[in-house]
């Protein structure tokens, strides 16, 4: 980034040259060296600026893709392990837990089904690949039959709901709400009431400093289409409003 930028200005300023030479002589030849150069460097730098981005856009695909495919290899190893357990119980005659597994497996499919159902790719891509990145929060997400928000919500819309959660996923994990060395746990809820999406946040734990965590959930909404309340009495949680009729 230093260099494309350091490369941009180099250029740029490399006008001076002719600039100084119309300056020292002035005459149809140095001004149309002037013309030439100020066209040459306007030339170079789009298609330096282009290549740039491109190079950018390319960088930002391959960490997308390299998250799809962690995302799909991390479900692919949960069913391995699930088809694993399910063959083992049928193997050893347990009818039981036979179907104890097999209606946990239903259940997962029904919620993965309700989360890619939310209508906003963003948010569903976040979600579905939280799980993938061993970090020191343990994310547990719920979300209400029939819910979609793809009619509901503008593509804009739909990315700062996503950036909200995010940052208030971000706010939970580097909280404290869990003793040092253990992993801290977060529920997520998606549910409509009324006209309005309520987004739940329920941490486990307690907050040396409740005042500062609840500051940081309020800043973050500050400015945008929805707004923080308090879930109950615990300090570890908030819902976010999100009106939709806006």
């Amino acid at each position: 980034m230093k260099s494309w930028k350091s490369a941009t200005w180099a250029v740029m300023l490399s006008i001076a040259l002719p600039l100084g030479l119309v300056y020292w002589h002035t005459s149809l030849f140095t001004c149309l060296i002037l013309v030439i150069w100020v066209a040459a460097v306007i030339g170079f730098s789009n298609i330096w600026n282009r290549r740039h981005y491109e190079r950018e856009l390319r960088v930002q695909e391959q960490s997308l893709q390299q998250a799809a495919i962690r995302t799909l290899n991390h479900h692919r190893h949960d069913w391995m392990n699930d088809l694993q357990v399910l063959y083992g119980y049928i193997q050893l005659g347990k009818p039981d837990k036979t179907v104890q597994t097999v209606e946990r497996i239903k259940e997962r499919i029904a919620l993965d089904s309700r989360i890619a159902k939310l209508g906003v790719p963003s948010l569903v891509f976040y979600i579905q690949s939280f799980r993938t990145h061993r970090g020191s929060l343990e994310l547990e997400v719920q979300v209400e039959e029939g819910l979609n928000l793809e009619d509901k919500l503008t593509p804009e819309a739909g990315d700062e709901l996503t950036s909200v959660i995010m940052q208030t996923v971000r706010a939970y994990q580097y909280s404290g709400l869990a003793p040092q060395g253990e992993a801290k746990k977060l529920s997520i809820g998606f549910k409509q009431d009324e006209g309005d999406i309520l987004i739940s946040f329920e941490g486990e734990g307690t907050h040396g400093n409740p005042e500062l965590f609840q500051g940081q959930i309020y800043n973050i909404v500050q400015g945008k289409i929805m707004r923080a309340e308090p879930l109950g009495h615990s300090q570890a949680s908030v819902k976010l409003r999100l009106p939709l009729e806006m």
